[in-house]
Order: C-alpha cells, then sequence, then structure tokens
C-alpha cells in the first residue's frame, strides 16, 4: 500500500469521528475492512459488503471467548512496531523526546502499519477486529507526528502502545508480550 493511501486511510478514520467518538467504537474501523481502498479481491464495494460493515463490532472482543487467529505477517509487523514503542515509553515518560523524534517513530511506525494492511490475509471477522487495532495505532501515529492538538506527541505514544497491548490481548501471537505503558 503506497504511504499516501495510509495518509488517506488515517485521515478518513479521523475525520469519521474516531478521535471523538472513543475510536474503537465507531464503525469506521471495521468497515475500512471493506472499502476499496482495502479490499482483498479488488472489487469496489457491494450492498452484501455493506451490511457487513453495519454488522461489523463496534469494540475489540474476543471469537467467542478465544483470541483471533493470526498471520505471520501480521505477527513479524506487531513483532517490529513493539520493538520500536517498548523501548521508547520511558524517555516519553521523561520528556527526553523533541518533535523531530516523535515524526520520525510515528513514520516508522506507520510503515509497518501499512505493510500489515498491504498484506492482510485474515478471515472476515478478525480482520474487522485487527482493523479497530488498526485504527488506534493510526489516531496514536498521528499524535505523534503532531498532526492532532487533541493528542499530544507523548499521549500518542501512549495510545500506540495501547494498540498494540490491546492486539496482544485479542490476537493468538505466541510469545508476544503487552508492552509495559505505566498507565
Amino acid at each position: 500500500m503506497k504511504k499516501s493511501t495510509w495518509r488517506q486511510i488515517t485521515r478518513t478514520l479521523a475525520t469519521a469521528g474516531l478521535v471523538a467518538a472513543g475510536l474503537a467504537t465507531s464503525l469506521a474501523g471495521p468497515a475500512l475492512a471493506q472499502t476499496a481502498g482495502h479490499r482483498h479481491d479488488g472489487a469496489a464495494p457491494n450492498a452484501q459488503h455493506a451490511q457487513q460493515a453495519r454488522n461489523a463490532p463496534h469494540a475489540l472482543s474476543l471469537n467467542q471467548g478465544h483470541k483471533w487467529a493470526s498471520d505471520e505477517a501480521l505477527r513479524q509487523g506487531m513483532n517490529r512496531i513493539r520493538a520500536l514503542v517498548a523501548p521508547r515509553l520511558g524517555d516519553a515518560h521523561a520528556g527526553k523526546l523533541n518533535a523531530t523524534q516523535y515524526r520520525d517513530l510515528a513514520r516508522q511506525v506507520e510503515t509497518e502499519v501499512a505493510g500489515i494492511v498491504a498484506t492482510c490475509k485474515l478471515e472476515p471477522q478478525a480482520d474487522a477486529m485487527l482493523h479497530l487495532v488498526i485504527a488506534d495505532l493510526g489516531t496514536g501515529i498521528d499524535g505523534m507526528a503532531g498532526k492532532t492538538a487533541k493528542l499530544p506527541p507523548a499521549q500518542g505514544l501512549v495510545k500506540v502502545a495501547q494498540a498494540v497491548n490491546g492486539y496482544a490481548s485479542h490476537f493468538q501471537h505466541p510469545g508476544f508480550k503487552p508492552i509495559a505503558t505505566g498507565h
């Protein structure tokens, strides 16, 4: 997926009210899984997909009490995001990161998220759950990049860490450990 496409998706999510409406409670995350910009078969959306989007979950949840399946590309991407974010939280809490460092980190995480989205091969319900995580990642990325006054860069980094932790608690990923956020 092109970087400009990811930015457009991120803007669309923010415009849809994810930030103001509590992020994961919005339909925009799961609906994203069925848009023309992220369809696995390349087809235009149709009435069936619109219905699926309306019926999509509003909040991250388990699959009948079990974690959702993941694939190798997703696990690798989330490992890389965790490796980028976890070591920087202490510096963020101590006020040691400047705007340029936050923007660089945001760009790196954004690149990993774009890779995850481009290689998404999950079944539709797991995909919808993943897009809730991606929506939260996008919000955190925007905060780190200084694109929203409502979420300062340090809080954007925490939001990304919390999204990673949401992934950890809802997707099968052997050995993956949540990030200690201090929040």
